[in-house]
């Protein structure tokens, strides 16, 4: 057994080194938290990319409105084809246009899911960086919207319709994958938000491929480019090509 003196010298040594590595080591980057903002360049994707989003969706909810129709109150009976969507502040009420009662459904599914999305992006911005953004119309958005309400009722707009959603889906599919690839490690919340975004859209595109299959024989359509992607033979078609 060592005397004390020696015990006593081992430990000071030791407490020595201990703090000569702590001093020699780089101090740890400040962590961000789940329920903190990003870091460096993750926050300035983060801020964008949720802005983005919100206005993305925003588009959507006046697209399906056409589809759907809107109305101010609610029928409690379930499954009611006839029923519309809650109309977006603004705009005035509207008829739905879509002829197939199964576009109607998917329509007022699309509107309540986007208004949750958006809200959910509102939710982040505020809670991460303390920012409120109000939804606004881009571009693409605005155009996507001006063909939907330019194209006639019925089995027209049905096809118009299922293309240019379709269409719409897919840039919030690349939206969502830089989101995975890019967000804060951290925020958990966001990644979620993002997986959710890109696995609901590509269902989403697949059931309208599937649509425009069966009803209107459009087996090659593919959803990249232009307001309303392309298939064989619709080089001529408003809004088909770019």
């Amino acid at each position: 057994m060592q005397p004390p003196s020696m015990v006593s010298s081992l430990v000071s040594r030791a407490g020595v080194a201990a703090a000569a590595l702590a001093l020699a080591l780089p101090f740890p980057a400040v962590q961000a938290q789940e329920s903190g903002p990003g870091r460096g360049l993750t926050a300035t994707f983060e801020v964008d990319f949720l802005k983005s989003m919100i206005d993305h969706h925003y588009s959507a909810l006046r697209m399906s409105e056409f589809a759907a129709g809107t109305d101010t109150t609610r029928n409690p009976e379930l499954g009611r084809y006839g029923e519309g969507t809650s109309p977006t502040p603004g705009t005035a009420a509207t008829s739905p246009k879509a002829l197939s009662g199964s576009i109607r459904s998917m329509a007022r599914e699309e509107n309540r899911v986007q208004r949750e999305e958006i809200g959910k992006a509102q939710m982040f911005l505020r809670t991460w960086y303390g920012q409120a953004h109000e939804p606004q119309l881009t571009d693409m958005g605005r155009q996507q919207i001006q063909l939907l309400e330019s194209t006639a009722a019925g089995a027209e707009f049905d096809h118009t319709f299922l293309e240019t959603m379709a269409r719409h889906h897919y840039m919030a599919v690349t939206m969502a994958t830089d989101c995975l690839v890019t967000a804060d490690v951290k925020h958990v919340p966001l990644q979620r938000y993002c997986s959710g975004i890109q696995h609901t859209q590509i269902n989403g595109i697949s059931e309208m491929r599937d649509m425009l299959c069966n009803r209107f024989k459009f087996c090659d359509y593919q959803p990249l480019q232009g307001l309303r992607g392309r298939h064989t033979g619709s080089d001529g078609e408003p809004g088909a090509g770019g």
